[in-house]
C-alpha cells in the first residue's frame, strides 16, 4: 500500500470518528493526576518508566509539571503493534537504569484488558523495584476483570477502538493532542 494510500485512509478514518475527550480536557486531566502523583511520590527520587511509543505524549507532558528530582528511563512492550486487537506480548527494549531498590512510576496511555500494564509491573518489581505505581493517560471503561487498577488515572474511555494522544490507528495520529474513537461499524 502506498504512503498516499495510508495518509488517505487515516484521513478518512479521522474524518467519521468521533471525539472522547478534547485537548482542553486531556491537559486538564494530566495536571490533575499530576498534583496527585506529587502528593503521593515528591519524597521519593522515583525513577519514571515511559512505556514506548504510546507513552511519550502522556509521559512528556506530565513530567513537566512533577516539580520534584526523579528520573526517567523507557520501555518497549507491546500487544497491538499495527492491528486494532492485542496479540502476544511483545518485549523490545527494558529500562537502561537499575530498578534495584527504586520507587517506579510506570506511565502508559491507556489501561485496556489491564495484561501489558500487569506484565510490566510483574517484571519491575522481580527486578527489584522496592515499589511500583502505574498512570495510565486512559482507562478504558470495558467492564472487564483488569489484573490490576492503576495508580493514577487521567481519563475513562468508552470500549472502543480509541486513538490519539499516543494511541495510535493503525499506525497513525499518536500525535493528536485529543482522543477519538473509531466510528461504530
Amino acid at each position: 500500500m502506498s504512503d498516499n494510500t495510508q495518509t488517505e485512509q487515516a484521513k478518512a478514518i479521522l474524518s467519521q470518528a468521533e471525539l472522547i475527550h478534547s485537548a482542553e480536557t486531556v491537559v486538564a486531566a494530566v495536571t490533575r493526576i499530576a498534583t496527585e502523583i506529587s502528593e503521593k511520590l515528591s519524597e521519593t527520587n522515583p525513577l519514571l518508566l515511559c512505556v514506548m511509543s504510546g507513552g511519550v505524549p502522556f509521559a512528556g507532558q506530565l513530567m513537566t509539571q512533577l516539580l520534584f528530582p526523579l528520573e526517567f528511563d523507557y520501555l518497549h512492550v507491546t500487544r497491538y503493534g499495527q492491528e486494532t486487537f492485542g496479540g502476544a506480548l511483545s518485549w523490545r527494549v527494558t529500562p537502561s537504569t537499575s530498578l534495584e531498590g527504586r520507587t517506579v512510576l510506570v506511565l502508559d496511555d491507556i489501561l485496556d484488558e489491564g495484561l501489558t500494564l500487569a506484565a510490566i509491573v510483574e517484571r519491575v518489581l522481580a527486578s527489584g523495584a522496592k515499589a511500583c505505581y502505574t498512570a495510565v493517560a486512559c482507562d478504558k471503561d470495558n467492564g472487564k476483570i483488569k489484573p490490576l487498577k492503576a495508580d493514577f488515572v487521567a481519563l475513562s474511555v468508552p470500549d472502543r477502538f480509541v486513538f490519539g494522544y499516543g494511541m495510535d490507528c493503525r499506525g497513525h495520529f499518536r500525535n493528536l493532542p485529543a482522543i477519538y474513537a473509531m466510528k461504530d461499524n
